[in-house]
Parts: structure tokens; sequence; C-alpha cells
């Protein structure tokens, strides 16, 4: 995967951002980078969580960090869409709110410069 799909830069920035070097957690870079979905990392060691912060601190718009029981969780979900901000959402269980289905199912539209919400 990494000779097909791998750009030899972008790897090396992935792990100066603190992807682990070995071969597994480069082709699991690779599959978040190409995939079009949202991934879910299952990371008890929590190199991913660190990796994916690290890389949005340089990403333009930024990162917002949530955890599942913030009160005002759809409102900053909300925003962090509008305005192209990363998202990473942290002790995600078995059982999702269902009003995050739209984000999920990527159900956001593009109206002038900003993002939108498609509900329903």
């Amino acid at each position: 995967m990494r000779s097909f799909l791998g750009v030899a830069v972008k790897i090396q920035g992935w792990n100066i951002a603190g992807l682990p070097k070995d071969d597994t957690s480069t082709e699991n870079g690779i599959i978040i980078d190409k995939t079009r979905r949202w991934p879910l990392m299952i990371d008890p060691q929590t190199q991913a969580n660190k990796f994916i912060k690290n890389l949005g601190k340089e990403h333009q718009e930024g990162i917002e960090i949530l955890k599942v029981s913030d009160a005002n969780i759809m409102r900053t979900l909300e925003l962090a869409v509008q305005f192209g901000k990363w998202i990473l959402m942290e002790g995600v269980g078995k059982d999702l709110d269902p009003s995050l289905e739209p984000i999920l199912l990527q159900k956001v539209i593009k109206t002038g410069s900003s993002y939108s919400i498609t509900i329903g």
C-alpha cells in the first residue's frame, strides 16, 4: 500500500506529527488520508489521538476537541462544520446520539463560502 498510495513527503510529515513509523501505522495513515468517510479509531495507547491533534494544529482552520458528554456539543459541531474546522470526538462509546447522524452521513451542503448541515 505504501508504494502505490503513499507519498513519501506526506508520510514523513505524519511521522513528525507523531504517527509511529511502523508499517501498520503508515497504512492506517494512508487509509485515513485517502478515504472519503470519516474514520473511527480505536486507540487504547492514544497514539492516534496525539497524531490527529498535532495534524489539526497545522490545519488552517484548526481543530475542535470534544467529548460526547459536552453540554454544548451540537453548537460546537455546527460552528466547526460551518467554518471547516476539524473535529476530534474523544471517548465515543458504542452508541451515539441520533442528532449526530447528519454529520456522520456527511449531509453537508456548501452555501457560499461556508457549509451547512442538512437535516431530514
